[in-house]
């Protein structure tokens, strides 16, 4: 699937046409494109192994230390093609990735992990403002600034990833399934805390298998499924897609709770 050239020239991130391979051999994306526009959230969503994390790690560049290269296609930021950038490179620029199990530094405190997110900058009143913007949305690493974070749980761990991931003032966030292994109001909260980064003028792009959440905080949302863009539309009328709806909202579970009610 293509993107059309008058929505290209606008968008602040463009994937076009990748391909990935792994080990010179596995063919894992097969010719994804997507777009993302500035200030908005789009969600990527699909099956466990459908390309997701694959589409994301393309696009910060940390396919080669897992043996994977773009062997086709570009990848373009704000204009600039950035398929060929380090990682560094990419962050310093403005992208940044939350990984997926969020990965926080486990011998680190709170505040120091909040501190590692800032390390490239050197705004130092910026920084202490955005210190206290992060713990006034996640008031509950405010009591924890002085915890070893290896010690936090789930929920508390994937605020830390979030919370430093800001403090590094991205323009591009790329989230990698930050609700996964989360109780229900905590993901209530990640998708509030998604939804105040948006409105700070940061740009998303959401990959999730809860495709109700991501669909709900999202303008737009492509579907993967076996290295290939089969959907792509904007959130509202995804969630109306039949196809969508029995594939991805649990439409096939609720026709049978239906079916078993009847019985």
């Amino acid at each position: 699937m293509t993107p059309n050239p008058a929505a290209l020239a606008q968008a602040y991130l463009s994937v076009n046409n990748i391909e990935v391979i792994y080990d010179h051999v596995i063919l894992v994306l097969k010719g994804v494109s997507l777009e993302v526009p500035q200030g908005k959230i789009v969600a990527l969503l699909g099956a466990n192994g459908a390309g997701k994390t694959t589409t994301l790690k393309a696009i910060s560049n940390l396919l080669r230390a897992e043996r994977g290269d773009v062997t086709k296609g570009t990848i373009e930021f704000k204009g600039k093609r950035v398929d060929r950038l380090t990682p560094n490179e990419l962050v310093r620029m403005g992208v940044c990735q939350v990984m997926e199990g969020r990965h926080c530094f486990a011998h680190l405190t709170v505040e120091e992990n909040l501190a590692m997110g800032a390390f490239t900058r050197h705004d130092r009143r910026q920084i202490a403002e955005d210190k206290e913007r992060m713990l006034t949305l996640f008031p509950r690493l405010r009591e924890r600034l002085k915890q070893v974070a290896g010690t936090l749980s789930g929920g508390e761990q994937q605020m830390v990833a979030l919370g430093r991931a800001i403090m590094s003032r991205p323009r591009l966030l790329l989230l990698d399934e930050p609700s996964l292994g989360l109780a229900p109001r905590i993901v209530e909260d990640v998708a509030k805390a998604v939804i105040a980064f948006r409105a700070t003028g940061v740009t998303i792009l959401l990959v999730e298998q809860n495709a109700r959440v991501a669909l709900a905080i999202s303008e737009r949302g492509y579907i993967i499924e076996t290295g290939r863009i089969v959907f792509s539309d904007s959130a509202a009328a995804l969630k109306a897609n039949p196809m969508v709806i029995e594939s991805y909202l649990g439409g096939m579970r609720s026709a049978y709770a239906r079916s078993a009610a009847s019985a």
